[in-house]
């Protein structure tokens, strides 16, 4: 199934990107100006550097980037996770590069062109006794509730806990990352999930405090997302990341954040699988 997608999501983009070179719309060339709003509450993808209050990130660079090579600058806003899509269908944003994972439910109105390999993976507290996932079964996990990530905990649960005679997980939800981390810190659950992109800068943010418990137990894809009736500028953009991509600045964004393993090796339109 997920090689199904793949290849669709590849033929699909081949045929959009063979034609001649794509047009920035002309609003958007006219105001020489992109209008993108991210919520930065996902390290390493987007967030606020303490120490600058600067807003940075593997997204934030790849956008400027892509916006450098499109002729054009950015203007940054900043919304809740669960604004981003009504960001983008109130043209509020031009396009939406934050952290969003492709899924189908999503692309009832919105194109996905992916850039980033992810999926979730259960994190614990350090000292926590759990040596495997199932070991999880019956505890208390907690995730970010506007991603995918309620659904696949729900499905693994259903698939790993319940043949096995041990009891279901509880879903907690969080209103992002980071709440979901505090409460994890404050005891308050016994587990919890992410995107694999983010723990390691968790990890290095502060050390020794938690403790990643097995492999991402779903595949997927992040992904830009463009409005349905925005084919010229979803083709631009894509034209641009898949030079960025064989010029290797796509590869030197990825390596600075550590997430090199997490590339892909060219954009895919609405590729991820669930």
């Amino acid at each position: 199934m997920i090689r199904l997608s793949l290849s669709l999501g590849l033929a699909v983009l081949a045929t959009v990107t063979s034609a001649q070179a794509a047009e920035l719309p002309a609003e958007i060339k006219q105001a020489g100006t992109l209008k993108l709003t991210v919520n930065s509450t996902y390290a390493p993808m987007e967030y606020r550097d303490p120490a600058t209050n600067e807003l940075v990130g593997l997204d934030i660079d790849l956008a400027n980037e892509l916006a450098k090579r499109l002729g054009v600058k950015i203007v940054w806003s900043e919304t809740p996770f669960a604004e981003l899509i009504p960001s983008l269908q109130t043209r509020r944003a031009d396009f939406v590069i934050s952290g969003i994972s492709d899924r189908a439910s999503r692309r009832e109105t919105a194109d996905f062109v992916d850039y980033l390999a992810t999926g979730p993976q259960f994190f614990v507290m350090a000292d926590n006794a759990a040596k495997d996932a199932t070991d999880l079964c019956g505890n208390k996990v907690g995730t970010t509730r506007s991603t995918s990530f309620p659904v696949e905990i729900e499905k693994w649960s259903k698939q790993n806990c319940e043949p096995a005679g041990k009891p279901a997980i509880q879903y907690v939800p969080g209103e992002n990352s980071i709440d979901v981390r505090n409460q994890l810190k404050q005891g308050r659950i016994d587990a919890a999930v992410q995107g694999s992109e983010t723990l390691p800068y968790a990890q290095t943010q502060e050390p020794g405090k938690y403790r990643v418990v097995g492999e991402p137990f779903a595949k997927g894809y992040q992904g830009i997302m463009f409005r349905k009736d925005d084919a010229a500028l979803r083709e631009v953009v894509t034209e641009k990341l898949t030079a960025m991509i064989a010029d290797g600045a796509y590869k030197a964004v990825l390596d600075k954040w550590g997430l090199g393993a997490n590339a892909v090796a060219q954009p895919m339109l609405n590729a991820a699988p669930q």
